[in-house]
Protein backbone atom coordinates (compact mmCIF):
# COMPACT_ATOMS: atom_id res chain seq x y z
CA UNK A 1 0.00 0.00 0.00
CA UNK A 2 1.33 3.18 -0.63
CA UNK A 3 0.39 7.03 -1.20
CA UNK A 4 0.30 8.52 -4.70
CA UNK A 5 0.34 11.99 -5.51
CA UNK A 6 0.56 14.19 -8.45
CA UNK A 7 0.76 17.95 -9.07
CA UNK A 8 -2.15 19.52 -10.65
CA UNK A 9 -2.88 23.34 -11.01
CA UNK A 10 -5.09 22.75 -8.19
CA UNK A 11 -1.59 21.56 -5.73
CA UNK A 12 -1.09 18.29 -4.22
CA UNK A 13 -4.09 15.47 -5.49
CA UNK A 14 -4.37 12.19 -5.05
CA UNK A 15 -3.48 9.50 -7.77
CA UNK A 16 -3.67 5.72 -8.35
CA UNK A 17 -0.16 4.04 -8.83
CA UNK A 18 0.38 2.51 -11.75
CA UNK A 19 3.87 0.34 -13.35
CA UNK A 20 6.57 2.74 -13.71
CA UNK A 21 9.62 2.35 -15.69
CA UNK A 22 12.97 2.92 -13.18
CA UNK A 23 15.46 5.33 -14.17
CA UNK A 24 18.88 4.33 -14.28
CA UNK A 25 20.44 4.03 -10.97
CA UNK A 26 22.19 6.58 -8.55
CA UNK A 27 25.90 6.31 -8.45
CA UNK A 28 27.00 4.86 -5.12
CA UNK A 29 29.80 4.96 -3.15
CA UNK A 30 30.98 0.89 -3.17
CA UNK A 31 31.90 -1.60 -0.96
CA UNK A 32 34.63 -4.00 -2.74
CA UNK A 33 34.17 -7.78 -2.41
CA UNK A 34 37.24 -10.08 -2.20
CA UNK A 35 36.33 -10.44 -6.50
CA UNK A 36 36.87 -6.77 -6.63
CA UNK A 37 33.69 -6.16 -8.09
CA UNK A 38 31.86 -3.13 -6.52
CA UNK A 39 28.30 -3.79 -4.66
CA UNK A 40 25.92 -3.58 -1.84
CA UNK A 41 25.12 -6.62 -1.12
CA UNK A 42 27.02 -7.05 2.16
CA UNK A 43 24.94 -4.19 3.56
CA UNK A 44 21.72 -5.45 2.00
CA UNK A 45 21.86 -8.97 3.32
CA UNK A 46 22.35 -7.21 7.07
CA UNK A 47 19.09 -5.44 6.42
CA UNK A 48 16.96 -7.02 4.22
CA UNK A 49 15.55 -10.05 6.40
CA UNK A 50 14.27 -6.95 8.63
CA UNK A 51 11.99 -5.67 6.08
CA UNK A 52 8.32 -7.22 5.82
CA UNK A 53 5.71 -7.66 3.86
CA UNK A 54 2.23 -6.88 5.26
CA UNK A 55 -1.47 -7.72 4.14
CA UNK A 56 -4.20 -6.71 5.21
CA UNK A 57 -8.23 -7.67 5.47
CA UNK A 58 -10.73 -4.76 6.05
CA UNK A 59 -13.96 -3.21 5.64
CA UNK A 60 -13.84 0.31 3.63
CA UNK A 61 -15.07 3.11 5.45
CA UNK A 62 -17.92 5.51 3.98
CA UNK A 63 -16.31 8.24 2.04
CA UNK A 64 -12.87 7.95 3.43
CA UNK A 65 -10.87 10.02 1.29
CA UNK A 66 -7.38 8.70 3.01
CA UNK A 67 -8.25 5.15 2.00
CA UNK A 68 -8.12 6.29 -1.49
CA UNK A 69 -4.29 7.02 -1.00
CA UNK A 70 -3.53 3.24 -1.23
CA UNK A 71 -2.13 2.76 -4.65
CA UNK A 72 -2.57 -0.99 -4.33
CA UNK A 73 -5.64 -1.59 -2.37
CA UNK A 74 -7.98 -4.05 -4.20
CA UNK A 75 -11.46 -3.51 -2.98
CA UNK A 76 -14.39 -6.15 -3.42
CA UNK A 77 -17.71 -4.56 -5.04
CA UNK A 78 -20.28 -6.39 -3.04
CA UNK A 79 -19.51 -6.15 0.45
CA UNK A 80 -16.55 -3.14 0.44
CA UNK A 81 -13.88 -5.15 1.70
CA UNK A 82 -10.43 -3.97 1.40
CA UNK A 83 -7.61 -6.29 0.54
CA UNK A 84 -4.44 -4.46 0.74
CA UNK A 85 -0.62 -5.04 0.75
CA UNK A 86 2.80 -2.16 2.23
CA UNK A 87 5.67 -3.28 3.94
CA UNK A 88 7.11 -2.59 7.74
CA UNK A 89 10.50 -2.72 9.63
CA UNK A 90 11.71 -5.35 12.64
CA UNK A 91 13.16 -3.03 15.19
CA UNK A 92 12.99 -5.26 17.81
CA UNK A 93 13.29 -8.72 17.24
CA UNK A 94 12.89 -10.04 20.70
CA UNK A 95 9.46 -8.95 21.18
CA UNK A 96 8.73 -9.40 16.98
CA UNK A 97 7.55 -5.65 17.18
CA UNK A 98 7.12 -3.81 13.54
CA UNK A 99 6.66 -0.43 12.62
CA UNK A 100 5.13 0.87 9.81
CA UNK A 101 2.71 3.74 8.45
CA UNK A 102 -0.43 4.05 9.73
CA UNK A 103 -2.35 4.24 6.52
CA UNK A 104 -1.17 0.22 5.57
CA UNK A 105 -3.25 -0.95 8.60
CA UNK A 106 -5.49 1.40 8.84
CA UNK A 107 -9.42 -0.53 8.77
CA UNK A 108 -7.42 -3.99 8.95
CA UNK A 109 -9.53 -6.90 10.62
CA UNK A 110 -6.53 -9.02 9.77
CA UNK A 111 -3.01 -8.63 9.22
CA UNK A 112 -0.71 -11.27 8.24
CA UNK A 113 2.87 -10.47 7.99
CA UNK A 114 5.20 -12.04 4.93
CA UNK A 115 8.62 -12.37 6.60
CA UNK A 116 11.76 -12.33 4.05
CA UNK A 117 11.92 -16.30 4.60
CA UNK A 118 8.71 -16.93 3.05
CA UNK A 119 6.66 -17.38 6.60
CA UNK A 120 3.27 -16.14 6.93
CA UNK A 121 2.78 -15.07 10.16
CA UNK A 122 -0.77 -12.82 11.93
CA UNK A 123 0.14 -9.72 13.08
CA UNK A 124 -1.69 -7.90 16.19
CA UNK A 125 -2.09 -4.11 15.99
CA UNK A 126 -0.74 -2.42 19.30
CA UNK A 127 -1.24 0.90 17.98
CA UNK A 128 -1.64 3.85 15.47
CA UNK A 129 -1.65 7.64 14.82
CA UNK A 130 -2.71 8.57 12.26
CA UNK A 131 -1.37 12.09 11.89
CA UNK A 132 2.13 11.20 12.17
CA UNK A 133 0.81 7.78 9.74
CA UNK A 134 3.20 5.54 12.52
CA UNK A 135 1.93 2.36 13.33
CA UNK A 136 3.40 -0.25 15.78
CA UNK A 137 2.18 -3.96 14.76
CA UNK A 138 3.59 -7.78 16.68
CA UNK A 139 4.21 -10.75 15.66
CA UNK A 140 5.11 -14.28 17.29
CA UNK A 141 7.78 -15.45 15.42
CA UNK A 142 11.89 -16.99 15.96
CA UNK A 143 14.56 -16.31 14.06
CA UNK A 144 13.84 -12.56 13.55
CA UNK A 145 16.39 -10.28 12.49
CA UNK A 146 15.77 -6.65 13.36
CA UNK A 147 17.55 -3.12 11.56
CA UNK A 148 19.70 -1.18 13.02
CA UNK A 149 18.66 2.39 14.09
CA UNK A 150 20.32 4.72 13.24
CA UNK A 151 19.83 9.50 13.69
CA UNK A 152 18.01 11.16 11.52
CA UNK A 153 18.85 13.97 13.13
CA UNK A 154 22.22 13.46 11.07
CA UNK A 155 21.17 13.30 8.15
CA UNK A 156 22.27 15.14 5.45
CA UNK A 157 20.94 16.71 1.79
CA UNK A 158 23.31 14.60 -0.28
CA UNK A 159 23.80 11.44 1.64
CA UNK A 160 23.21 8.35 -0.55
CA UNK A 161 20.04 6.39 0.56
CA UNK A 162 18.30 2.22 -0.13
CA UNK A 163 14.63 1.90 0.08
CA UNK A 164 13.49 -1.19 0.77
CA UNK A 165 9.75 -2.23 0.39
CA UNK A 166 7.70 -4.67 -1.63
CA UNK A 167 6.02 -3.02 -4.65
CA UNK A 168 3.30 -3.78 -6.31
CA UNK A 169 3.47 -7.33 -4.77
CA UNK A 170 5.85 -8.44 -6.65
CA UNK A 171 8.39 -8.93 -3.83
CA UNK A 172 10.89 -7.24 -2.30
CA UNK A 173 12.85 -4.68 -4.06
CA UNK A 174 15.44 -1.77 -3.22
CA UNK A 175 15.99 1.51 -5.17
CA UNK A 176 19.05 3.64 -4.58
CA UNK A 177 18.93 7.17 -4.30
CA UNK A 178 20.34 10.58 -2.52
CA UNK A 179 18.55 12.04 0.34
CA UNK A 180 17.08 15.29 -1.96
CA UNK A 181 15.96 17.35 0.98
CA UNK A 182 15.09 17.67 4.56
CA UNK A 183 12.17 19.23 7.20
CA UNK A 184 9.42 19.20 4.49
CA UNK A 185 6.54 20.64 6.52
CA UNK A 186 3.80 21.16 3.61
CA UNK A 187 4.00 18.44 1.58
CA UNK A 188 -0.19 17.84 2.75
CA UNK A 189 -1.29 14.48 3.56
CA UNK A 190 -0.37 13.85 6.97
CA UNK A 191 -1.39 16.63 10.22
CA UNK A 192 2.56 16.89 11.57
CA UNK A 193 4.97 16.60 8.73
CA UNK A 194 8.71 16.84 8.70
CA UNK A 195 9.77 14.27 5.72
CA UNK A 196 13.03 13.40 4.35
CA UNK A 197 12.53 13.51 0.51
CA UNK A 198 14.72 11.13 -1.46
CA UNK A 199 15.07 10.68 -5.22
CA UNK A 200 15.26 6.87 -4.28
CA UNK A 201 12.35 5.20 -6.17
CA UNK A 202 8.91 4.65 -3.62
CA UNK A 203 6.45 2.76 -5.21
CA UNK A 204 3.07 1.32 -4.44
CA UNK A 205 3.12 -1.48 -1.78
CA UNK A 206 6.79 0.61 -0.35
CA UNK A 207 4.56 2.31 2.29
CA UNK A 208 5.96 1.47 6.08
CA UNK A 209 9.23 0.29 4.10
CA UNK A 210 12.90 0.89 4.79
CA UNK A 211 14.57 4.47 4.09
CA UNK A 212 18.93 3.52 5.11
CA UNK A 213 22.02 4.73 4.30
CA UNK A 214 25.02 2.97 3.27
CA UNK A 215 25.79 1.92 6.83
CA UNK A 216 22.52 -0.28 6.91
CA UNK A 217 20.20 1.88 9.57
CA UNK A 218 17.50 2.84 9.22
CA UNK A 219 16.69 6.57 9.15
CA UNK A 220 13.05 6.89 7.70
CA UNK A 221 9.75 5.12 7.13
CA UNK A 222 8.40 4.96 3.39
CA UNK A 223 5.30 6.77 3.10
CA UNK A 224 4.88 8.48 -0.15
CA UNK A 225 6.10 9.76 -3.61
CA UNK A 226 4.76 12.63 -5.67
CA UNK A 227 4.88 13.00 -9.18
CA UNK A 228 5.26 9.85 -10.73
CA UNK A 229 5.34 9.23 -14.60
CA UNK A 230 6.21 6.62 -16.78
CA UNK A 231 9.96 7.99 -17.26
CA UNK A 232 10.23 9.43 -13.55
CA UNK A 233 9.95 8.33 -10.38
CA UNK A 234 9.36 11.09 -8.64
CA UNK A 235 9.86 12.29 -5.19
CA UNK A 236 9.80 9.97 -2.48
CA UNK A 237 9.15 11.50 1.31
CA UNK A 238 9.67 9.24 4.63
CA UNK A 239 8.92 9.84 8.26
CA UNK A 240 12.53 10.27 9.83
CA UNK A 241 13.02 7.76 12.41
CA UNK A 242 13.71 10.22 15.35
CA UNK A 243 10.03 11.62 14.58
CA UNK A 244 8.49 7.79 14.43
CA UNK A 245 10.57 6.48 17.51
CA UNK A 246 8.70 9.34 19.49
CA UNK A 247 5.34 8.02 18.57
CA UNK A 248 6.14 4.54 18.28
CA UNK A 249 7.68 4.98 22.19
CA UNK A 250 4.50 6.53 23.29
CA UNK A 251 2.35 3.79 21.16
CA UNK A 252 4.18 0.87 23.46
CA UNK A 253 3.43 3.10 26.71
CA UNK A 254 -0.18 3.72 26.31
CA UNK A 255 -1.71 1.75 23.39
CA UNK A 256 -2.73 4.78 22.01
CA UNK A 257 -1.07 8.88 21.50
CA UNK A 258 -2.81 11.79 23.37
CA UNK A 259 -1.44 15.08 22.18
CA UNK A 260 -0.77 17.99 24.95
CA UNK A 261 -2.62 21.56 24.48
CA UNK A 262 -0.54 24.23 24.77
CA UNK A 263 -3.35 26.79 24.32
CA UNK A 264 -1.49 29.59 21.95
CA UNK A 265 -2.40 30.39 18.20
CA UNK A 266 0.42 31.29 15.98
CA UNK A 267 1.33 32.75 12.38
CA UNK A 268 4.33 33.07 10.32
CA UNK A 269 5.31 36.96 10.81
CA UNK A 270 3.48 39.51 8.24
CA UNK A 271 3.95 43.07 8.32
CA UNK A 272 0.48 43.56 9.40
CA UNK A 273 1.65 41.21 12.69
CA UNK A 274 4.45 43.25 13.23
CA UNK A 275 3.10 46.35 13.22
CA UNK A 276 -0.33 45.28 14.97
CA UNK A 277 2.35 44.03 18.23
CA UNK A 278 4.73 46.72 17.70
CA UNK A 279 7.49 43.90 17.08
CA UNK A 280 10.89 46.12 17.32
CA UNK A 281 11.87 44.30 14.16
CA UNK A 282 10.17 42.18 11.56
CA UNK A 283 11.24 38.37 12.77
CA UNK A 284 11.18 35.63 10.46
CA UNK A 285 10.08 32.75 12.75
CA UNK A 286 6.30 32.30 14.54
CA UNK A 287 4.37 34.94 15.97
CA UNK A 288 2.20 34.04 19.09
CA UNK A 289 -0.80 35.58 18.08
CA UNK A 290 -3.12 34.80 20.80
CA UNK A 291 -3.03 32.85 24.69
CA UNK A 292 -5.89 30.98 26.08
CA UNK A 293 -6.65 32.34 29.33
CA UNK A 294 -6.01 29.11 32.02
CA UNK A 295 -3.99 27.44 29.43
CA UNK A 296 -0.60 25.70 29.81
CA UNK A 297 0.62 28.54 28.19
CA UNK A 298 -1.39 31.42 30.27
CA UNK A 299 0.48 29.43 33.24
CA UNK A 300 3.63 29.33 31.55
CA UNK A 301 4.08 33.29 30.83
CA UNK A 302 3.64 33.27 27.36
CA UNK A 303 2.30 36.53 25.36
CA UNK A 304 0.33 37.43 22.40
CA UNK A 305 2.86 38.93 20.45
CA UNK A 306 5.76 36.52 21.26
CA UNK A 307 8.06 35.41 19.03
CA UNK A 308 8.86 31.54 19.28
CA UNK A 309 12.40 30.87 18.14
CA UNK A 310 13.50 27.55 19.63
CA UNK A 311 11.63 24.30 21.25
CA UNK A 312 13.61 21.89 23.71
CA UNK A 313 16.66 23.96 22.19
CA UNK A 314 15.87 23.18 18.72
CA UNK A 315 15.37 26.29 15.87
CA UNK A 316 12.17 26.60 14.73
CA UNK A 317 11.99 27.45 11.01
CA UNK A 318 7.94 28.02 10.59
CA UNK A 319 4.73 27.62 11.29
CA UNK A 320 3.89 24.47 9.91
CA UNK A 321 7.60 22.66 11.64
CA UNK A 322 6.37 24.34 15.21
CA UNK A 323 3.20 22.71 14.73
CA UNK A 324 4.62 19.72 14.21
CA UNK A 325 7.29 19.51 16.93
CA UNK A 326 4.39 20.73 19.47
CA UNK A 327 2.44 17.69 18.15
CA UNK A 328 4.81 15.55 19.30
CA UNK A 329 4.12 16.32 23.05
CA UNK A 330 1.80 14.61 25.06
CA UNK A 331 -0.38 15.15 28.14
CA UNK A 332 1.26 15.80 31.16
CA UNK A 333 4.64 16.60 29.08
CA UNK A 334 6.90 19.49 30.11
CA UNK A 335 8.08 21.62 26.62
CA UNK A 336 10.73 24.55 27.03
CA UNK A 337 10.57 26.89 24.19
CA UNK A 338 12.61 30.02 23.58
CA UNK A 339 11.20 32.96 22.74
CA UNK A 340 11.67 37.07 21.94
CA UNK A 341 9.88 39.51 23.54
CA UNK A 342 10.73 43.36 23.18
CA UNK A 343 13.60 41.88 21.24
CA UNK A 344 15.42 40.34 24.32
CA UNK A 345 15.11 35.73 24.04
CA UNK A 346 13.60 34.46 27.65
CA UNK A 347 13.15 30.67 28.03
CA UNK A 348 9.40 29.63 28.96
CA UNK A 349 8.20 26.36 30.27
CA UNK A 350 4.71 24.86 30.12
CA UNK A 351 4.06 21.79 32.40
Amino acid sequence: MNRTLKATALGLALATGGMIAANASVPLPVIQQASGMPTLAPVLKKITPAVVSIAIKGHAPEANAKQSKAGSAKPAAADHQVRAAGSGVVFDARQGLIITNNHVIDHADEITVTLSDGRDVPAKLIGGDADTDVAIIKIDADNLTAIAIGDSDRVEVGDFVLAIGNPFLIGQTVTSGIVSGLHRTNVGIEQYENFIQTDAAIYPGNSGGALVDLRGDLIGINTAFIGATNSNPGMGFAIPINMARIVADRILETGDVHRGKLGITFDDPTPALVHEFKLPTAPTTPIITKVDAGSPADRGGFKAGDVVTEVAGAPVRDTAELRTRLGLYWVGDTAEMTILRDGKPRRLIRV
